[in-house]
């Protein structure tokens, strides 16, 4: 029997496998080119939203979807319209805020330079009139607060971010702005400009009282220590915008209600002067008498100062249909003014009760002074004044003004500027230096 022969047995080599961008995976991804032994490649796939991948006819439908999505949620108020030209301001540029920082910023404000004349205005008005006027007033800031926290978002889809705005929209284009310029220029810069010249006056009494009789020779001048006040206050108003220094207004915050709390338990504690009345001044004409009552309801109103920031603070919450940012705004400026009205009343009654008509005009600060230097442990007296000092340097009256200039001048030159926004730093002539980088000087 023939042996067959055996099969020759041919080894066909495998067919390779060429990955090519045309070819998809069953995930649909296209699947990369193989990388060669002897050279790396040097492609790299990018993977953010800017890939051509996301570029692609896929992506493109998808983004016209979200932007028509953007626009009718805007258009229905669900969604706030944010202007481009707030992204360029310091106020506005920062909308990270929350209620803690709007009670910071609020008893921040509150609580100042003015709390310390409550008495002078009791000298005036007498117990019954002083309580009544102090109460009414507080109560009426409680209420035109309120007022203008529902305001900031009264239309859906639109926040008035300033007074500027908000008469805008109430009494026109052209009216609203002449309505809300001047007091707001005038509030600002008034304020802040007082508080350089009692700051400054500050400085000089804590320097005495550290110093005592050893710095007699040669002391600077009063107008010298309103350059050194400001200098301070420049240092601070490096800091971009306001929700940068919330921890700078929480500082000034304790710092209030620590001197407040100091300066009126201090003067209680103490032997009241001889001679004290509690009986109004008596003025030799009824149009002197008329002026000076008009004069400590003045006092009393200007205490209650601080809701000029009520707009600027809350624009600095991010806000939507289901989150809208007057709810976290009035939780935090209630928590605010509860100790603002823990500062302001003890420090009326208590002042008044301590040194009656005899209160000097400079106000409760300068009658502990004056009545209870050699009484009061020096260290005691010195931290007081000190604390003071920590707290005037940073105040927020000014922004408002410089936000206004602002908005004026970036409407017509997009830089954003180097603006000293603190409420006493360069008070006029800070507002005109211009940098392209971020917008430092705002103390608040």
């Amino acid at each position: 029997m023939e042996e067959r022969p055996e099969t020759e047995l041919i080894s066909i080599p495998a067919t390779p496998r060429v990955s090519t961008p045309e070819i998809q995976t069953p995930s649909g991804q296209r699947s990369p080119r193989p990388a060669s032994k002897e050279t790396k490649s040097s492609a790299w796939t990018p993977t953010s939203f800017i890939s051509p991948r996301f570029l692609s006819p896929i992506g493109t439908p998808m983004k016209r979807v979200l932007i028509n999505m953007k626009g009718y949620l805007e258009e229905v108020g669900h969604l706030t319209k944010l202007n481009p030209q707030d992204a360029w301001l310091p106020i506005t540029e920062s909308r990270n805020g929350n209620a803690h920082y709007a009670a910071f910023h609020n008893l921040n404000a509150g609580v100042g330079f003015q709390a310390l004349v409550l008495p002078v205005a009791f000298a005036f008005l007498g117990w019954s009139w002083g309580i009544l006027a102090l109460t009414i007033a507080y109560c009426w800031q409680l209420y035109t607060l309120w007022i203008l926290v529902q305001l900031h978002e009264a239309v859906p889809g639109k926040r008035y971010n300033r007074y500027v705005e908000l008469a805008q929209a109430a009494f026109g284009e052209r009216l609203g702005v002449w309505l809300a310029l001047f007091p707001t220029v005038y509030l600002s810069a008034g304020t802040a400009t007082a508080l350089i010249l009692i700051g400054g006056e500050t400085m000089k009494l804590f320097f005495q009282i550290v110093c005592g009789p050893l710095c007699t020779s040669n002391p600077l001048t009063t107008v010298e220590w309103y350059l050194v006040f400001t200098s301070l206050c420049i240092v601070l108003s490096q800091l971009p915008n306001l929700n940068s220094i919330a921890g700078l207004s929480l500082v000034g915050a304790v710092t209030a209600i620590t001197y407040s709390t100091m300066v009126w338990v201090l003067s209680v504690s103490q032997e009241r002067p001889s001679m004290i009345s509690y009986e109004p001044l008596s003025l030799p004409s009824s149009a002197a008498a008329f002026f000076s009552v008009m004069n400590a309801l003045g006092i009393v109103a200007f205490a209650f100062r601080g809701h000029n920031l009520v707009l600027e603070i809350q624009a600095t919450m991010p806000s939507t249909f289901k989150h809208p940012a007057h709810v976290p705004m009035w939780r935090g400026a209630k928590v605010a003014y509860f100790f603002i009205a823990m500062c302001l009343f003890p420090v009326a009654i208590g002042g008044f009760w301590a040194y009656g008509n005899l209160m000097p005009s400079g106000g409760i600060l300068n009658a502990l002074y004056g009545f209870h230097s050699h009484d009061i442990p020096r260290g005691l007296l010195a931290l007081a004044f000190l604390l003071v000092l920590r707290s005037w340097i940073h105040k927020s009256y000014k922004p408002p003004l410089f936000n206004l200039g602002s908005v004026r001048f970036s409407s017509f030159l997009r830089i954003r500027q180097l603006l000293h926004r603190s409420s006493i730093a360069v008070p006029f002539e800070s507002g005109r230096t211009i940098r392209r980088t971020n917008a430092p000087g705002y103390v608040c």
